[in-house]
């Protein structure tokens, strides 16, 4: 490694993902062995992991990575934001969810290669409750709830998760929302609402079929009905909902209210029992490096 300036920035999350997970820190290294690049990864401890992220980032590496998980990858979005920096992603959680969205590669080799060859795709954020953000999914309800079970348990991948939703779906109950977007306002029962940039869950659910992530929108997905069976087709054999049990529309926008407190998540990660949530979108916030085969129907690049 000859360079002096930092090529790439690898962020590890080692607790992310079960036991069968991937030791990536030797992965990479031996990777870029023989490679003349300048790498540094950087492992996170759970302590103030955001300021140090930040810190790294004034180095000014032309890449970084994360590696872990939805909640990895959206705190080191989160430091990115309006940066020219392109982030790259390493599937190293449990679900994966926008890794698989994206078309990460499931092969170490070939994710690697993404890094160094895949093509820059723009992609929005969405502002959740002023604090935080969100680039995949978010939702308040049923699937919320699994995510809270799951990250409880020893129990990971996914036979961990079917198992909870399995017990969550069983004990599943609509409660009264309000929902305000581009001036209008809407009264409804609902078993989950889901506020989506993408389109779907790591386990290959497509919860939002049209969704683009850098259409400067992102849609509200409110599931009224729900069906056993129909929904176990839904989350475990990437079948989208039945259009009769959801509204989905677009928007830049939304406060959403409940009459009584419901699990919430972001990008996998849980946040706890509340009972409003408001959304905005951020366009083109971030710079992600995905496959040159990634599908190019699914942006507006």
């Amino acid at each position: 490694m000859t360079s002096s300036k930092l090529d790439i920035l690898f962020i590890l999350n080692p607790k992310s993902g079960g036991n069968k997970k991937t030791d990536w820190e030797p992965v990479i290294s031996n990777y870029f062995k023989s490679l003349s690049y300048q790498i540094e990864i950087f492992i996170l401890t759970g302590i103030d992991d955001a300021e140090h992220i930040r810190g790294k980032i004034k180095l000014s590496p032309e890449k970084i990575v994360a590696v872990g998980g939805d909640g990895t990858i959206s705190l080191v979005a989160q430091q990115l934001l309006q940066s020219s920096i392109p982030m790259g992603i390493l599937r190293g959680g449990s679900a994966n969810a926008m890794a698989t969205d994206l078309k990460i590669p499931e092969n170490n080799s070939a994710a690697l290669d993404t890094i160094l060859k895949g093509r820059i795709q723009k992609c929005d954020a969405i502002k959740i409750n002023e604090n935080e953000i969100s680039i995949h999914l978010s939702d308040l309800g049923l699937n919320a709830r699994i995510v809270k079970y799951f990250h409880q348990s020893s129990v990971h991948g996914m036979w961990g998760y079917a198992r909870f939703f399995i017990k969550i779906l069983l004990q599943a109950k609509e409660v009264e929302a309000r929902i305000s977007a581009d001036g209008r306002d809407i009264n409804m029962k609902a078993f989950m609402i889901v506020i989506a940039n993408a389109k779907k869950y790591g386990t290959g659910a497509i919860i939002n079929p049209g969704g683009l992530i850098d259409d400067g929108k992102f849609e509200l997905v409110i599931v009224r009905n729900i069906s056993f069976i129909g929904i176990i087709k839904m989350f475990f054999n990437s079948k989208s909902f039945n259009t009769k049990n959801v509204i989905i529309f677009q928007t830049t926008k939304a406060t959403i209210s409940t009459k009584r407190k419901m699990d919430f998540q972001i990008d996998g990660e849980y946040e706890g029992k509340i009972n409003k949530v408001t959304a905005q979108i951020i366009p083109s916030a971030l710079n992600i490096i995905v496959p040159n085969v990634y599908d190019a129907v699914e942006s507006h690049v």
